[in-house]
């Protein structure tokens, strides 16, 4: 980084807005940024932009070279593992110098011609962001639904294409969330609408080929609730799911009768979960039922359908996760989670053979990936770990056999498996939980203190982050970092508890995990506070925020990407994409208790006079699901009382949305750009 600058950091100005609730007053000074319209908003974005070009220009190059290098590890001209659907061969392909997928398809056998569904290169012409969603091709295998998405906002526009002819359909339908399921008919099919505003998924619309006026079939009333519509693999059912963070109610419909009337499969309560399976004349229901915290297998007939009448097939485990099924003609495959490792299960329905597949790491991730045959005794599921890349594996479940169908290239010459070492670490929270941490670096390094070391967590959700391999952070670790992922509470990876105990008014248990996790990292020598850097993205950022005002003499750097903020404010406005949805997830504010929790610790509100990191925050202007205003926001706040004069960066990409960047390779530029800044930091420039 330079060290003189060329131009000043800009400043925001400060127009105080004034919240009052529950007889607490806050003053948000730059409330102002939330005005999209307003062009002095955009133009502070456009500041800070031009200040961090000006700041990180001595670093352009080497951020020109960390993308060619980690480009270069990657099989341009790549192709996907065949699969084979309703009588044809689906593979998925990317071509040199090409940014965006090709699909394409090949009947009955892998030596009959190729045809084309849709080259996304051609596509995205003339784009600055384009995303492919939802690929849906009818039964009778002549025409394809689609979703396309040019703004990075998740707002999908569906179309429907002829394979025959190669035509598009006059048919376009928006605000959708790409995803469709087609009737038996191949005429009709159902879509979910998204509010234009909220963006909640909460309408089903039945759309017939050449038909002006959709058919509204279902409208989701609860606005904590969303709805997605799928069919079952069974191809019998179209399924109407309606989802809340602790609640699901499931709707079917026969798809041979796709003007008939939606039945409830089970009517909602609240707190139960379940998913529904279907197979010959039963549904096989996956649920946290009578307090199943880690979840059971029930069955029903497809006739009676009372919760109260749903069997057994699988009792709950206090130790073992379920987290989903697999069922085939002979077998039922469980993919299951003990001990934070995923495992895989096959048992056979009539009960004679029940065994795992082996796994002999601590830092890998495995599980099914396409299966979308009943009648066969081939398992697929891909396997990678910390220092192994993603492999597909074919498993017959008959013969116990394996083959590896594909694994993952990592071109340059450069990458030896042998050359690295993972391990999985247990750290002491402060009220007495082990935290696991996955770590992964160059093999022989010393644990002296010195080594630079990231840090990474999510931590919300109960999404878990399990190690997996990335050809992209060689980069970092080839030059030195030991790269760790801290298993924090609000992840699920220790159970649906340990998610349980990092939710609601128990989610400070994420940011002390994480903070216990660093303690223990210089502790053991692996690092030490000069040298440790923390990273995460939109609820992680929330991590990292909290963190950073919590303890910030831990870390020398921090990476917020797309980060969520600004807790309070947005957890009030139910206008905002997701808000309502996830009242189960942080609380809902307008109760006075969740009020206060969130405002202890939401990082906007405080942001304290105190040194901090050296910090890069990235955002995306179109971002959906965090706000650009919520960075922005508290960058100036951070500009404007922090006490330090390390290093604070705002980068917003003006084209894209949550997900930053849309294109294969250009979204590495990123990743370029955020190792540039943390090697620079350790003085590493090339």
């Amino acid at each position: 980084m330079s060290k003189q600058s060329a131009i000043n950091p800009p400043i925001a100005k400060k127009i105080p807005h004034k919240f009052e609730l529950h007889g607490d007053t806050r003053i948000d000074n730059y409330f102002w940024m939330k005005d999209r319209d307003n062009p002095e908003v955009i133009d502070y974005i456009k500041a800070e932009n031009s200040f961090y070009e000006s700041e990180t220009k001595e670093t352009k190059a080497f951020q020109e070279n960390l993308f060619q290098e980690i480009k270069s590890r990657i099989k341009e001209d790549d192709s996907s593992v065949p699969y084979k659907y309703n009588g044809y061969w689906y593979i998925t392909k990317f071509e040199k110098g090409k940014d965006y997928p090709i699909y394409v398809r090949k009947k009955e056998t892998l030596k009959a011609p190729e045809e084309l569904l849709f080259d996304c290169n051609e596509m995205a012409k003339g784009l600055p962001y384009f995303k492919l969603v939802g690929i849906s091709v009818s039964p009778d295998n002549k025409k394809v639904a689609f979703g396309t998405d040019t703004t990075g906002r998740r707002q999908y526009t569906i179309q429907i294409k002829d394979l025959e002819t190669q035509e598009i359909f006059g048919d376009t339908i928006e605000d959708t969330t790409g995803s469709s399921a087609w009737a038996s008919d191949s005429k009709t099919f159902f879509y979910t609408k998204k509010d234009s505003v909220t963006l909640r998924s909460y309408q089903v619309y039945r759309h017939k080929i050449g038909e002006n006026q959709d058919t509204l079939v279902f409208e989701e009333g609860d606005e904590t609730f969303g709805v997605t519509v799928y069919k079952s693999k069974s191809k019998k059912y179209i399924i109407i799911a309606c989802y809340s963070t602790v609640t699901n109610e499931y709707h079917i419909l026969d798809s041979s009768n796709p003007t008939g009337k939606f039945e409830v499969f089970c009517p909602r309560v609240r707190g139960i979960e379940y998913s529904i399976s279907h197979y010959k004349n039963h549904f096989y229901i996956l649920t946290n039922k009578d307090k199943a915290t880690n979840f059971k297998l029930m069955r029903t007939s497809e006739v009676e359908r009372d919760m109260d009448k749903w069997e057994v097939v699988l009792p709950h485990r206090k130790e073992v996760l379920i987290e989903a099924i697999d069922i085939f003609k002979d077998f039922l495959v469980v993919s299951e989670r003990e001990n934070g490792l995923n495992q895989i299960r096959v048992k056979r329905w009539d009960g004679t053979e029940d065994y795992y597949l082996p796994f002999e790491s601590e830092t890998y991730t495995c599980y099914t990936s396409i299966n979308p045959e009943f009648d066969t005794e081939l398992l697929r599921f891909s396997y990678n770990a910390l220092t192994t890349p993603p492999s597909v594996i074919e498993f017959n479940m008959e013969t116990k056999t394996k083959k590896v169908l594909k694994q993952k290239e990592v071109l340059g010459g450069q990458f030896k498996q042998s050359n690295y070492e993972s391990e999985r670490i247990w750290a002491k929270a402060r009220d007495g939980e082990n935290i696991p941490i996955s770590l992964v670096y160059k093999k022989g390094i010393s644990l002296d203190g010195t080594n630079p070391l990231l840090q990474y967590a999510y931590g919300s959700y109960g999404h878990t982050v399990d190690p997996h391999f990335s050809s992209v952070r060689l980069s970092l670790i080839d030059r030195g970092f030991i790269f760790a992922i801290a298993h924090v509470r609000g992840g699920e990876y220790l159970g649906r508890e340990w998610y349980e105990n990092g939710k609601l008014l128990k989610k400070k248990n994420t940011f002390t995990d994480f903070i216990d996790c660093s303690i223990h990292l210089i502790k053991k020598r692996y690092t030490s506070s000069q040298h440790l850097y923390a990273m995460g993205g939109s609820a992680g950022g929330l991590l990292v925020g909290a963190v950073i005002n919590e303890a910030p003499e831990l870390y020398n750097g921090v990476i917020a990407a797309v980060p969520f903020v600004d807790v309070v404010t947005t957890m009030l406005d139910n206008s905002i994409p997701l808000t309502t949805g996830e009242y189960d997830e942080w609380g809902n504010p307008n109760d006075k208790l969740y009020y206060e929790y969130m405002k202890s610790y939401s990082p906007y509100d405080n942001v304290a006079a105190q040194d901090y990191p050296n910090m890069l925050v990235t955002s995306g202007l179109h971002d959906s699901q965090v706000q650009y205003w919520e960075p922005t926001k508290w960058v100036a706040k951070l500009r404007a009382v922090k006490t330090d004069s390390k290093q604070l960066f705002l980068k917003t990409n003006m084209d894209a949305g949550h997900g930053g960047a849309s294109g294969r390779f250009e979204s590495l530029r990123e990743d370029a750009e955020e190792f540039a800044f943390l090697l620079s930091l350790e003085g590493i420039s090339k």
